[in-house]
Formats: structure tokens, C-alpha cells, sequence
């Protein structure tokens, strides 16, 4: 029986604009520039595209993701479930195959077996800076981008840094922990004022970047160390080497990524390294600490405190206990005074979770309505200009292939009947991915369209908007 021919939409109920902006402005006033500008009427209106199958397509939205989120994917169309917890590997394998997108935080795992049971998956969010909680490799190879927000929360951050090193250098915890207990303990004895102390961040990035210029701010003196050449922002100084940086900072502040290199960077080696009564500061990852070690520093007085804000086993929920049945060190790092632990805080403000699930969200729809993959951490970064509301009968193919010769002569082979008004490919490691738009293609020729073309030797998967 011969496939029924699928109607392609002529009219969109909905409106995004496209349009260049100067580089200097961020992402969210980019998106509010196209959106001011479409209100206008000076630009031509995108017609909004939908996949050919007219499936519905649904998201699942864990870890309490914004509200703001929800209700923005739920304007695009998609049917939205949202939970407010992580869910473990086994929860997610039994749930995901009824979804196309995921949004998660830090907490969720998308693991290679999870992926492997998401046969509907074509896109992961990660609303969150980090994504080394995504099998990245696994998903790229089966044609799902990965998107996140590595811009969005560095402000929260590297304000949440700046409170820590006050609150440490003056000992405020410990005084406001004793006061709760009924003990009055007024001192001035090794508490400082942060002025004319040395700042050392490690990993200058936009959180460290933005980070320096606040402890300048304050009248630190700041140094930084990183495994690239940077720019350095006001008076702050790069410096050849970890240990150089250990051994001049009065405070040393971690903000680098879990990668092999960096797990356990600060061991016992690296904290006998660093000044005796100094402090350190991780709001980074969990493992990029070796947390026995740290705690054998704090009890030897080597070190005078800590603030951690992120551990290498984390609780999946809220209310759940931070014990030694989480991380086997866990009393005995709790009991260490000028110790701040938080639970992975550093990002948890209203404006930076507005943002993240602004520019995350958008990235999704994007993708599922239009297939950009721009900003997509582990996949080719493909882009069209915008099919317009006038383009009845326009087709944008999206083919995400094996990287691998001949594809394109195959693929454009198939398309030759049509008129190819765009096309643009490109691809990162093994994987690459083609963007095209046809003109003149009729409704009876979509279906043929798509199964000849994920027929082709090399596809992972292919999907036409209309």
C-alpha cells in the first residue's frame, strides 16, 4: 500500500525572525532585536516549519527547569511533561522512548544505554553550563545535538565566589553557626579584610573573567592560570604555571570544566603547594578536588577554610540526606569549621535560571522547527536563512550522515528533479550534517523525498520540514 501524500502547511500560526546582529551583543538581545524587528515589518516573516510526519512532538523537561521554559515550548506547540526531580537511568529508559527532546540539569544522566532506548530522541538540552552528564560521543553518532547555556549563569557564579572569599576571610559561617548555638565568640583573630590579598583563579573563562573584575573591584590583586594564552581584563596577570599560581594566592578559585586532566588537579601534591593559611574555593565540578586530601590540609591548619559548592556524588533530589552514604567523607568534612559547603548553589538565582531557560529552550526549537544546530556542543553547526511565509511549497531537508566521501553527489543525485534554492553542510569528527531547502516539490513527493534519502549508505537520520 502506497504511502497517503502529506498536506505541507501553508500558513504558520507562529512567528521567529531572523537577522543579522552586531557581534557585540549577547544572545538573548540578538533574539529580542529579531523579535522587535518582525513587530515592525521590516524584515520578511519565516514561516514556521513542521516535521512532514506531523507527529506531535513531545519534551520532557526534568530537574525543576524554569517555568518561564515550559511555558515557552508549550507556546511553540510541543507537549511539554515536566518533572521537578532527576530521574535515574532506569526511570529514564522506560520513559524516554515516547519523547523527542529532553531538558535536564546537572543531576540527570544521559547515558549511552539511555540514548540507545530513546528511538523518537532528536534533540538533548542541557539547561546548565556543563555537559559531562551527557554521553556526547553516543549522541552525536546517533544524530542528537547536544545544546546548553555557557553563558548564562557566570554572573551568579562569580558573585557567589566573591561572597565566599568574605565570608571565609572573616570567619562569618563559624561566628554565625556559634551564635545559633547560644555561644557569643566576638574576635578579630585571623580574619582579614580581602583588600591587598591575592586572588588565583584557575580557568579564565567567562566566569573567571568576570570574576577578576569584581575582586579587582574589591582591591585584590588578581592572577590566573590557564592552559591558553588569554586576554587579561584590568589589572589581572596570567601566569606560566598551577604551582606558580598556588604558591602567590591568598585565595586559589577553581572554574574549569570535568575533563580527564582535571579530575583531582588539586591533590595532596597541589594543596601542600599552596600558602600556609590560605583558602580554597570550588564551585567548578565535584572531581576536580580530592576531597580527603583537602580535608587532611583543613585539619593540619595548612589550609585556614573552604567553601565547596559542588561534590563528586551529589543527592538527586532535594530533601535527600548529604551523609557518608553519598560520599564516605561526608561527616567528617561537615564538621570542619570555616568550612562552606552549599548544594550546588552557584548557578541558583532567578536571573540566571530566567536566562538558561530562555536560551536553552530557543536552542530546542530551533532545532526541531527550522534544524539549526547553532551553539550545539558536540555536533556541525549548521544554519539557513529563514524559508519565508510566501514559500508554499519549499522543503528543508535536514540529513544528519556518516562523515564519510560521497554523500553529497549521492544525496544532491536524489534532489536533482528540484530546484536546491540553499544547501549547507559541514561536520565535526564523524559525523556531519547537510541543511537543504527545495523549491517545487509537491505534496505526493514528500514521503518519497524522505525514504530515499534515508536510504543512502551513510544516513543516520533525516527528517524534512515543511
Amino acid at each position: 500500500m502506497s504511502p497517503q501524500p502529506i498536506a505541507i502547511p501553508q500558513k504558520s500560526p507562529r512567528v521567529v525572525a531572523a537577522s543579522i546582529s552586531p557581534p557585540t551583543q549577547t544572545l538573548h538581545d540578538r533574539l529580542r532585536h529579531r523579535e522587535s524587528l518582525a513587530t515592525l515589518g521590516v524584515i520578511r516573516q519565516p514561516k514556521v516549519l513542521h516535521p512532514v510526519d506531523n507527529e506531535n512532538l513531545r519534551l520532557l523537561l526534568l530537574e525543576n527547569i524554569s517555568q518561564e521554559a515550559v511555558s515557552y515550548l508549550r507556546a511553540q506547540g510541543f507537549t511539554v511533561d515536566h518533572y521537578t526531580r532527576a530521574l535515574s537511568e532506569d526511570e529514564l529508559v522506560e520513559k524516554i522512548p515516547q519523547y523527542h527532546a529532553v531538558g535536564i540539569r546537572s543531576k540527570t544522566r544521559i547515558t549511552e544505554r539511555v540514548i540507545k532506548a530513546a528511538s523518537k530522541l532528536l534533540v538533548i538540552g542541557c539547561f546548565c553550563i556543563g555537559t559531562n552528564q551527557v554521553d556526547l560521543e553516543t549522541a552525536a553518532k546517533a544524530g542528537i545535538p547536544v545544546f546548553n547555556s555557557p553563558f548564562s549563569n557566570s554572573r551568579s557564579v562569580a558573585e557567589l565566589v566573591i561572597a565566599e572569599i568574605i565570608a571565609l576571610s572573616r570567619q562569618l559561617f563559624q561566628r554565625s553557626f556559634e551564635l545559633r548555638e547560644g555561644i557569643w565568640n566576638k574576635q578579630s583573630k585571623n580574619c582579614w579584610e580581602v583588600r591587598g590579598k591575592t586572588l588565583g583563579i584557575v580557568g579564565y573563562g567567562h566566569i573567571g573573567s568576570q570574576l577578576s573584575v569584581l575582586a579587582e573591584a574589591l582591591g585584590m590583586r588578581v592572577i590566573f592560570y590557564d592552559v591558553i594564552n588569554m586576554m587579561p581584563l584590568g589589572s589581572a596577570r596570567q601566569v606560566e604555571t598551577l604551582q606558580v599560581l598556588l604558591a602567590e594566592a591568598d585565595f586559589v578559585t577553581l572554574h574549569v570544566p570535568e575533563l580527564p586532566e582535571t579530575v583531582n588537579m588539586i591533590s595532596r601534591t597541589e594543596l601542600e603547594q599552596m600558602k600556609e593559611g590560605s583558602y580554597l574555593i570550588n564551585n567548578a565540578r565535584g572531581r576536580v578536588v580530592d576531597i580527603p586530601a583537602l580535608i587532611d590540609a583543613l585539619q593540619s591548619k595548612h589550609l585556614a577554610g573552604a567553601a565547596l559548592d559542588v561534590f563528586p556524588v551529589e543527592p538527586a533530589s532535594n530533601g535527600a540526606p548529604f551523609d557518608d552514604s553519598i560520599n564516605s567523607w561526608s561527616t567528617t568534612l561537615r564538621s570542619l569549621p570555616n568550612v562552606i559547603l552549599s548544594p550546588h548553589i552557584g548557578g541558583s538565582t532567578e536571573e540566571a535560571q530566567r536566562m538558561i531557560g530562555e536560551e536553552v529552550s530557543q536552542a530546542l526549537a530551533r532545532y526541531l522547527n527550522y534544524g539549526s544546530t547553532v551553539g550545539a556542543v558536540n555536533f556541525p553547526e549548521v544554519d539557513l536563512r529563514a524559508i519565508t511565509a510566501e514559500q508554499g511549497d519549499h522543503v528543508r531537508v535536514c540529513h544528519v550522515h556518516n562523515n564519510q566521501p560521497g554523500v553529497l553527489r549521492q544525496v544532491n543525485d536524489i534532489l536533482s528533479p528540484y530546484n536546491v534554492e540553499k544547501q549547507y553542510s559541514d561536520s565535526k569528527g564523524d559525523v556531519a550534517y547537510l541543511l537543504a531547502d527545495i523549491a517545487d516539490v509537491s505534496p505526493v513527493d514528500v514521503n518519497k523525498l524522505r525514504d530515499q534519502i534515508s536510504q543512502t549508505r551513510a544516513n543516520i537520520l533525516t527528517r524534512l520540514l515543511a
